[in-house]
Protein backbone atom coordinates (compact mmCIF):
# COMPACT_ATOMS: atom_id res chain seq x y z
CA UNK A 1 0.00 0.00 0.00
CA UNK A 2 0.48 3.52 -0.06
CA UNK A 3 4.31 4.86 1.30
CA UNK A 4 4.24 8.16 0.30
CA UNK A 5 1.75 10.38 0.54
CA UNK A 6 1.24 14.00 -1.83
CA UNK A 7 -0.22 16.88 -0.05
CA UNK A 8 -1.07 20.14 -2.13
CA UNK A 9 -1.90 23.49 -1.46
CA UNK A 10 -3.46 25.05 -4.19
CA UNK A 11 -3.12 29.03 -3.69
CA UNK A 12 -0.57 31.17 -4.82
CA UNK A 13 0.56 34.96 -5.10
CA UNK A 14 0.09 35.54 -8.71
CA UNK A 15 -0.61 33.04 -11.75
CA UNK A 16 2.50 32.52 -13.60
CA UNK A 17 2.07 32.94 -17.43
CA UNK A 18 3.39 29.44 -18.16
CA UNK A 19 1.96 27.19 -14.89
CA UNK A 20 -0.79 24.89 -16.03
CA UNK A 21 -0.78 23.22 -12.58
CA UNK A 22 -3.72 23.44 -10.32
CA UNK A 23 -2.76 26.52 -8.58
CA UNK A 24 -5.31 29.71 -7.70
CA UNK A 25 -4.85 32.98 -6.37
CA UNK A 26 -8.00 34.77 -3.65
CA UNK A 27 -8.04 37.20 -1.25
CA UNK A 28 -7.62 35.54 1.80
CA UNK A 29 -7.71 31.38 2.67
CA UNK A 30 -9.51 30.54 6.30
CA UNK A 31 -6.07 28.72 7.55
CA UNK A 32 -8.82 26.74 10.37
CA UNK A 33 -10.82 25.56 7.54
CA UNK A 34 -8.59 24.15 5.21
CA UNK A 35 -6.67 22.23 8.47
CA UNK A 36 -9.80 20.23 9.20
CA UNK A 37 -10.23 19.93 5.53
CA UNK A 38 -7.06 18.70 4.72
CA UNK A 39 -6.80 16.39 7.91
CA UNK A 40 -10.10 14.65 7.21
CA UNK A 41 -9.15 13.73 3.30
CA UNK A 42 -6.11 12.88 5.31
CA UNK A 43 -7.86 10.28 7.31
CA UNK A 44 -10.07 9.05 4.54
CA UNK A 45 -7.13 7.91 2.56
CA UNK A 46 -5.03 6.52 5.69
CA UNK A 47 -8.51 3.90 6.21
CA UNK A 48 -7.69 2.84 2.54
CA UNK A 49 -3.80 3.24 1.84
CA UNK A 50 -2.79 2.44 5.13
CA UNK A 51 -0.60 -0.55 6.72
CA UNK A 52 3.08 1.16 5.95
CA UNK A 53 5.28 3.82 7.36
CA UNK A 54 5.82 6.25 5.17
CA UNK A 55 9.03 6.79 3.64
CA UNK A 56 8.31 10.37 1.83
CA UNK A 57 5.75 12.99 1.73
CA UNK A 58 5.66 16.15 -0.25
CA UNK A 59 3.76 19.06 -0.42
CA UNK A 60 3.74 20.49 -3.43
CA UNK A 61 1.72 23.47 -5.10
CA UNK A 62 0.50 26.08 -5.45
CA UNK A 63 3.25 27.67 -3.05
CA UNK A 64 2.68 25.44 -0.04
CA UNK A 65 5.33 28.04 1.29
CA UNK A 66 2.68 29.83 2.07
CA UNK A 67 0.60 27.72 4.52
CA UNK A 68 1.23 28.93 8.08
CA UNK A 69 4.27 26.75 9.65
CA UNK A 70 1.43 25.62 12.36
CA UNK A 71 -0.67 24.25 9.75
CA UNK A 72 2.14 21.81 8.34
CA UNK A 73 3.23 20.58 11.95
CA UNK A 74 -0.50 19.78 12.38
CA UNK A 75 -0.94 18.25 8.97
CA UNK A 76 2.34 16.49 9.56
CA UNK A 77 1.76 15.18 13.20
CA UNK A 78 -1.52 13.38 11.68
CA UNK A 79 0.42 11.60 8.99
CA UNK A 80 2.61 10.44 11.82
CA UNK A 81 -0.30 9.06 13.90
CA UNK A 82 -2.09 7.33 10.82
CA UNK A 83 1.06 6.16 9.26
CA UNK A 84 3.66 5.84 10.95
CA UNK A 85 6.96 7.84 9.96
CA UNK A 86 10.02 5.87 8.69
CA UNK A 87 13.02 6.43 10.25
CA UNK A 88 14.46 8.34 7.35
CA UNK A 89 11.53 9.80 5.66
CA UNK A 90 11.96 12.39 3.50
CA UNK A 91 9.47 15.68 3.73
CA UNK A 92 9.76 18.16 1.19
CA UNK A 93 8.09 21.60 0.92
CA UNK A 94 8.00 23.75 -2.36
CA UNK A 95 8.65 27.36 -1.95
CA UNK A 96 9.40 30.04 -3.16
CA UNK A 97 12.28 32.53 -2.80
CA UNK A 98 10.50 35.41 -1.37
CA UNK A 99 11.78 36.94 1.71
CA UNK A 100 8.59 36.85 3.56
CA UNK A 101 8.00 33.06 2.18
CA UNK A 102 12.06 32.65 3.41
CA UNK A 103 11.11 33.98 7.20
CA UNK A 104 9.70 31.00 7.62
CA UNK A 105 12.00 28.11 6.34
CA UNK A 106 13.66 27.68 10.46
CA UNK A 107 9.93 27.10 11.87
CA UNK A 108 9.06 25.08 8.73
CA UNK A 109 12.38 23.00 9.69
CA UNK A 110 11.48 22.88 13.39
CA UNK A 111 7.93 21.17 12.45
CA UNK A 112 10.14 18.50 11.00
CA UNK A 113 10.35 19.54 6.95
CA UNK A 114 13.91 18.27 5.56
CA UNK A 115 13.53 19.11 2.06
CA UNK A 116 12.76 21.94 0.17
CA UNK A 117 12.23 22.79 -3.98
CA UNK A 118 12.44 26.14 -4.38
CA UNK A 119 10.80 27.63 -7.51
CA UNK A 120 13.69 29.48 -8.35
CA UNK A 121 13.02 29.55 -12.27
CA UNK A 122 16.25 31.58 -13.43
CA UNK A 123 19.02 33.79 -12.12
CA UNK A 124 18.57 36.38 -15.16
CA UNK A 125 16.08 38.81 -13.80
CA UNK A 126 14.86 40.10 -16.86
CA UNK A 127 14.06 36.30 -17.73
CA UNK A 128 12.28 36.37 -14.51
CA UNK A 129 10.09 39.51 -15.60
CA UNK A 130 9.30 37.34 -18.15
CA UNK A 131 8.28 34.60 -16.54
CA UNK A 132 6.00 36.56 -14.65
CA UNK A 133 8.17 35.89 -11.04
CA UNK A 134 7.10 38.22 -8.19
CA UNK A 135 10.91 37.87 -6.99
CA UNK A 136 14.29 38.95 -8.39
CA UNK A 137 17.62 37.39 -8.67
CA UNK A 138 19.43 38.84 -5.31
CA UNK A 139 15.88 37.50 -3.51
CA UNK A 140 16.64 34.20 -4.96
CA UNK A 141 20.18 33.72 -4.38
CA UNK A 142 19.40 35.22 -0.22
CA UNK A 143 16.52 32.32 -0.15
CA UNK A 144 18.82 29.38 -1.55
CA UNK A 145 21.17 30.53 1.30
CA UNK A 146 18.77 30.92 3.65
CA UNK A 147 17.54 27.77 3.02
CA UNK A 148 20.75 25.99 2.85
CA UNK A 149 21.44 26.98 6.46
CA UNK A 150 17.74 25.70 7.98
CA UNK A 151 17.24 22.52 5.59
CA UNK A 152 19.13 19.11 5.41
CA UNK A 153 18.43 19.06 1.73
CA UNK A 154 17.70 21.51 -1.22
CA UNK A 155 16.72 21.90 -4.72
CA UNK A 156 15.86 24.63 -6.83
CA UNK A 157 14.33 24.57 -10.10
CA UNK A 158 15.13 26.46 -13.42
CA UNK A 159 13.17 27.20 -16.53
CA UNK A 160 15.48 27.19 -19.91
CA UNK A 161 14.93 27.27 -23.81
CA UNK A 162 13.49 30.62 -23.48
CA UNK A 163 12.72 32.51 -26.93
CA UNK A 164 15.96 34.00 -27.79
CA UNK A 165 18.38 32.04 -25.49
CA UNK A 166 21.57 31.10 -26.61
CA UNK A 167 24.06 28.29 -25.38
CA UNK A 168 26.70 30.72 -23.96
CA UNK A 169 23.72 32.76 -22.02
CA UNK A 170 22.55 29.45 -20.47
CA UNK A 171 26.16 27.83 -19.66
CA UNK A 172 26.79 30.59 -17.57
CA UNK A 173 23.67 30.58 -16.11
CA UNK A 174 23.67 27.01 -15.08
CA UNK A 175 27.36 27.47 -14.28
CA UNK A 176 26.19 29.93 -11.48
CA UNK A 177 23.60 27.46 -10.42
CA UNK A 178 26.01 24.50 -10.06
CA UNK A 179 28.03 26.56 -8.16
CA UNK A 180 25.85 27.55 -5.26
CA UNK A 181 26.31 24.04 -3.61
CA UNK A 182 23.12 22.46 -3.83
CA UNK A 183 23.02 18.48 -4.42
CA UNK A 184 19.83 18.50 -6.66
CA UNK A 185 18.91 20.72 -9.40
CA UNK A 186 15.64 20.20 -11.29
CA UNK A 187 16.04 22.11 -14.86
CA UNK A 188 12.84 22.25 -17.14
CA UNK A 189 12.29 23.32 -20.87
CA UNK A 190 10.15 26.36 -21.15
CA UNK A 191 6.99 24.02 -22.83
CA UNK A 192 4.05 26.10 -23.61
CA UNK A 193 0.60 24.61 -21.95
CA UNK A 194 -2.81 24.78 -23.93
CA UNK A 195 -4.61 27.30 -21.67
CA UNK A 196 -1.98 29.39 -20.35
CA UNK A 197 -1.51 32.94 -20.60
CA UNK A 198 1.64 31.79 -22.71
CA UNK A 199 -0.02 29.39 -24.93
CA UNK A 200 -2.67 32.94 -25.88
CA UNK A 201 0.74 34.90 -26.45
CA UNK A 202 2.07 32.93 -28.75
CA UNK A 203 -1.17 32.36 -30.68
CA UNK A 204 -1.04 36.31 -30.95
CA UNK A 205 2.55 36.29 -32.11
CA UNK A 206 3.95 38.38 -28.89
CA UNK A 207 6.85 35.51 -28.84
CA UNK A 208 8.39 32.89 -30.59
CA UNK A 209 9.18 30.07 -28.71
CA UNK A 210 12.96 28.51 -29.07
CA UNK A 211 13.54 26.16 -31.92
CA UNK A 212 13.61 22.45 -32.01
CA UNK A 213 17.22 22.59 -33.02
CA UNK A 214 18.23 25.24 -30.39
CA UNK A 215 16.41 23.81 -27.34
CA UNK A 216 18.35 20.18 -27.85
CA UNK A 217 21.77 22.12 -28.29
CA UNK A 218 20.87 23.55 -24.73
CA UNK A 219 19.71 20.03 -23.11
CA UNK A 220 23.20 18.58 -24.88
CA UNK A 221 25.12 21.70 -22.71
CA UNK A 222 22.86 20.89 -19.80
CA UNK A 223 23.80 17.11 -19.70
CA UNK A 224 27.48 17.79 -20.26
CA UNK A 225 27.98 20.35 -17.62
CA UNK A 226 25.51 18.64 -14.95
CA UNK A 227 27.90 15.28 -15.53
CA UNK A 228 30.94 17.25 -14.97
CA UNK A 229 29.58 18.76 -11.77
CA UNK A 230 28.74 15.53 -10.03
CA UNK A 231 24.73 15.92 -11.06
CA UNK A 232 24.08 13.99 -13.42
CA UNK A 233 20.48 13.51 -14.87
CA UNK A 234 18.86 10.85 -13.07
CA UNK A 235 15.50 11.40 -14.86
CA UNK A 236 14.55 13.57 -17.92
CA UNK A 237 15.16 16.72 -16.19
CA UNK A 238 15.92 15.82 -12.80
CA UNK A 239 19.72 15.76 -11.74
CA UNK A 240 21.39 14.86 -8.12
CA UNK A 241 24.52 13.77 -6.50
CA UNK A 242 24.32 10.08 -6.07
CA UNK A 243 21.96 9.53 -3.08
CA UNK A 244 20.52 12.87 -3.33
CA UNK A 245 17.99 11.92 -5.69
CA UNK A 246 14.17 13.06 -4.59
CA UNK A 247 12.85 9.48 -2.84
CA UNK A 248 9.03 10.82 -3.50
CA UNK A 249 9.31 11.67 -7.12
CA UNK A 250 11.02 8.29 -7.33
CA UNK A 251 8.21 6.34 -6.16
CA UNK A 252 6.07 8.31 -9.17
CA UNK A 253 8.88 7.31 -11.29
CA UNK A 254 9.06 3.74 -10.08
CA UNK A 255 5.08 3.34 -9.95
CA UNK A 256 4.96 2.61 -6.41
CA UNK A 257 1.46 3.16 -4.49
CA UNK A 258 1.34 6.66 -3.20
CA UNK A 259 -1.85 8.88 -1.43
CA UNK A 260 -2.77 12.47 -2.69
CA UNK A 261 -4.86 14.60 -0.90
CA UNK A 262 -6.31 18.06 -0.97
CA UNK A 263 -7.32 19.89 -4.31
CA UNK A 264 -6.62 18.04 -7.96
CA UNK A 265 -4.27 15.35 -6.08
CA UNK A 266 -3.61 12.10 -8.04
CA UNK A 267 -3.26 9.14 -6.01
CA UNK A 268 -2.14 5.14 -6.96
CA UNK A 269 -2.88 2.77 -4.54
CA UNK A 270 -3.55 -1.11 -4.72
CA UNK A 271 -4.50 -0.82 -8.74
CA UNK A 272 -7.01 1.92 -8.36
CA UNK A 273 -6.68 5.53 -9.62
CA UNK A 274 -7.90 8.31 -7.72
CA UNK A 275 -8.17 11.83 -8.49
CA UNK A 276 -9.69 14.89 -5.81
CA UNK A 277 -12.23 17.79 -7.15
CA UNK A 278 -9.69 20.26 -8.94
CA UNK A 279 -11.08 23.60 -7.74
CA UNK A 280 -10.67 24.51 -3.93
CA UNK A 281 -14.14 25.66 -3.46
CA UNK A 282 -15.68 22.20 -4.91
CA UNK A 283 -12.84 19.98 -2.83
CA UNK A 284 -14.33 21.86 0.52
CA UNK A 285 -17.76 21.03 -0.59
CA UNK A 286 -16.75 17.86 -1.21
CA UNK A 287 -15.04 17.33 2.18
CA UNK A 288 -17.81 18.93 4.09
CA UNK A 289 -20.50 16.64 2.28
CA UNK A 290 -18.62 13.64 2.07
CA UNK A 291 -15.63 13.26 4.47
CA UNK A 292 -13.20 13.49 1.65
CA UNK A 293 -12.37 15.19 -1.61
CA UNK A 294 -12.47 12.11 -3.93
CA UNK A 295 -13.95 13.31 -7.51
CA UNK A 296 -13.33 9.77 -9.13
CA UNK A 297 -11.88 6.54 -8.16
CA UNK A 298 -11.50 3.44 -10.32
CA UNK A 299 -9.65 0.20 -11.07
CA UNK A 300 -6.98 0.37 -13.24
CA UNK A 301 -6.31 -3.05 -15.43
CA UNK A 302 -3.17 -4.73 -15.50
CA UNK A 303 -2.30 -3.45 -19.18
CA UNK A 304 -3.27 0.05 -17.91
CA UNK A 305 -0.96 -0.13 -14.66
CA UNK A 306 1.71 -1.81 -16.96
CA UNK A 307 1.45 1.63 -19.93
CA UNK A 308 1.64 4.33 -16.91
CA UNK A 309 4.85 2.11 -15.09
CA UNK A 310 6.51 2.14 -18.66
CA UNK A 311 6.06 5.72 -19.40
CA UNK A 312 6.81 6.94 -16.13
CA UNK A 313 9.82 4.27 -15.50
CA UNK A 314 11.52 5.32 -19.13
CA UNK A 315 11.93 8.33 -17.97
CA UNK A 316 14.54 7.31 -15.37
CA UNK A 317 18.46 6.90 -16.07
CA UNK A 318 17.94 3.04 -14.14
CA UNK A 319 15.03 2.03 -16.68
CA UNK A 320 12.51 -0.13 -15.88
CA UNK A 321 12.94 -3.94 -14.99
CA UNK A 322 10.35 -5.77 -16.92
CA UNK A 323 10.15 -9.47 -15.36
CA UNK A 324 9.43 -7.70 -11.95
CA UNK A 325 6.90 -5.55 -13.10
CA UNK A 326 5.77 -8.16 -15.34
CA UNK A 327 5.33 -10.51 -12.29
CA UNK A 328 3.53 -7.95 -10.10
CA UNK A 329 1.13 -7.68 -12.54
CA UNK A 330 0.47 -10.70 -13.89
CA UNK A 331 1.71 -10.74 -17.43
CA UNK A 332 4.21 -12.05 -20.09
CA UNK A 333 7.16 -9.40 -19.53
CA UNK A 334 7.55 -10.31 -23.58
CA UNK A 335 4.14 -8.35 -23.91
CA UNK A 336 5.05 -5.19 -22.33
CA UNK A 337 7.20 -3.54 -25.26
CA UNK A 338 7.08 -4.02 -28.80
CA UNK A 339 10.18 -5.98 -30.27
CA UNK A 340 10.41 -4.47 -33.31
CA UNK A 341 10.52 -0.91 -32.27
CA UNK A 342 13.26 -1.58 -29.48
CA UNK A 343 15.00 -3.27 -32.04
CA UNK A 344 15.28 -0.50 -34.13
CA UNK A 345 16.00 2.55 -31.57
CA UNK A 346 18.77 -0.12 -30.32
CA UNK A 347 20.09 -0.29 -33.47
CA UNK A 348 20.24 3.28 -33.20
CA UNK A 349 21.85 3.80 -30.09
CA UNK A 350 18.65 5.16 -28.41
CA UNK A 351 17.46 2.33 -26.47
CA UNK A 352 19.49 0.20 -23.99
CA UNK A 353 18.14 -3.37 -22.95
CA UNK A 354 19.49 -6.35 -20.83
CA UNK A 355 18.18 -9.64 -19.36
CA UNK A 356 16.50 -7.90 -16.75
CA UNK A 357 16.13 -4.07 -17.56
CA UNK A 358 15.24 -1.67 -20.80
CA UNK A 359 15.91 2.14 -20.83
CA UNK A 360 16.37 5.16 -22.66
CA UNK A 361 20.16 6.21 -23.28
CA UNK A 362 20.91 9.83 -22.65
CA UNK A 363 20.74 10.13 -26.82
CA UNK A 364 17.10 9.16 -26.32
CA UNK A 365 16.26 11.42 -23.56
CA UNK A 366 15.66 14.87 -25.46
CA UNK A 367 13.16 13.31 -27.83
CA UNK A 368 11.53 10.51 -25.42
CA UNK A 369 8.48 11.53 -25.65
CA UNK A 370 8.07 10.40 -29.46
CA UNK A 371 9.93 7.25 -28.73
CA UNK A 372 7.87 6.09 -25.92
CA UNK A 373 4.19 5.69 -28.45
CA UNK A 374 6.20 2.97 -30.27
CA UNK A 375 7.93 1.13 -27.14
CA UNK A 376 4.99 0.37 -25.43
CA UNK A 377 2.95 -2.13 -26.68
CA UNK A 378 0.26 -1.50 -28.82
CA UNK A 379 -2.09 -4.35 -26.81
CA UNK A 380 -1.05 -2.12 -23.63
CA UNK A 381 -2.70 1.30 -24.71
CA UNK A 382 -5.29 0.45 -27.46
CA UNK A 383 -9.14 0.83 -26.34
Amino acid sequence: MARALYIHWPFCLAKCPYCDFNSHVRDSVDAQLWERALLADMRHEAQLAGGERLTSIFFGGGTPSLMPPALVARLLDEAARLWGFAPDIEITLEANPSSVEAANFAALATCGVNRVSLGVQSLNDAALRFLGRLHDVAEALKAIETAQNAFARVSFDLIYALPGQTTPIWQNELAHALGLGTAHLSLYQLTIEEGTRFASDVRRGDFTPLDDDSAADLFAVTAQLTRAAGLPAYEVSNHAAPGEESRHNLTYWRYQDYAGIGPGAHGRRGGMATRRHRKPENWLAAVERNGHGVQEERALGAKEQAAEALLMGLRLREGVALPALARRLGLDDHALVNAAAISRYQAAGLIWQNAERIGATAQAMPVLDALLADIVADDLVSP
